[in-house]
């Protein structure tokens, strides 16, 4: 009876081991200039970010993490400099199953690294890149509504706010179009819930159904779906 048991046990780990996703994304790259410090590789899970793997990085700045990807989904790089400072220290970065590249330097960590590999994170670069030049703008109009001169003329301060508000309803346009040009593009339903989610939800609908099967199976589909409320 005992070997009976001990044989199905095997058998159970025998077939869970079978069953083990293998990784199907690899993340890997350099670091310039780093000589010591802890890399982390992190996942958002359960409103918390989680640390799927790490390497202790002594003297040279290469590094690799491989991983089981379910579907494309932001992931991050965290780095423990060891220099008390928690600035520039984490890298955001849309992942997918495949050979991603990530080279960076040190002093600048998360300001400008060279990201390849990735087309979500492309298409996600190319929406910000757009988005940035409206949120520099509204940031400009905005310093000009604080000038001593202008915040006595009240006619030139409805001038700016009316201006501010054509920004936002054109970032929201750019945003709207972007969905319903990139229906094939895993980075567009996590684009519409953290950068158009205030839209008219009518227009949030109808991207929703332009896209297609492959993104709306995948991890921002699902979510994409439950944030609209639909069945």
């Amino acid at each position: 009876m005992k070997r009976l048991l001990l044989l199905f046990v095997l058998g159970v780990l025998v077939w869970s081991c079978s069953e083990e996703k293998k990784a199907n994304m690899t993340v890997s790259g350099n670091i310039k200039g780093l000589k010591k410090g802890k890399l982390f590789f992190q996942q958002f899970k359960d409103s918390s970010l989680i640390n799927l793997d790490s390497i202790e990085i002594k003297g040279d700045g290469t590094f690799s993490f491989s991983h089981y990807l379910e579907s494309p989904e932001v992931l991050y790089l965290y780095l423990d400099k060891e220099d008390n400072n928690d600035i520039n220290d984490r890298i955001v970065f849309f992942g997918e199953p495949g050979e991603i590249v990530i080279n960076t330097s040190w002093k600048t960590f998360d300001l400008s690294p060279e990201i390849s590999g990735s087309k979500s994170h492309e298409k996600w670069e190319e929406f910000k890149e757009m988005i940035s030049q409206f949120n520099i703008k509204e940031l400009e109009l905005t310093k000009k509504t604080i000038d001593e001169g202008v915040k006595k003329d009240s006619l030139a301060v409805d001038s700016i706010q009316q201006l501010i508000r054509k920004n936002i309803i054109s970032r929201y346009r750019y945003a709207l179009n972007f969905g319903l040009t990139n229906a094939n593009s895993y980075a567009t339903p996590y684009i519409m819930m953290t950068e158009a989610a205030e839209a008219n939800p009518k227009y949030l609908d109808s991207i929703y159904n332009q896209l297609t099967s492959e993104v709306l199976e995948s991890k921002y589909g699902k979510e994409f779906k439950e944030f609209l409320g639909k069945e």
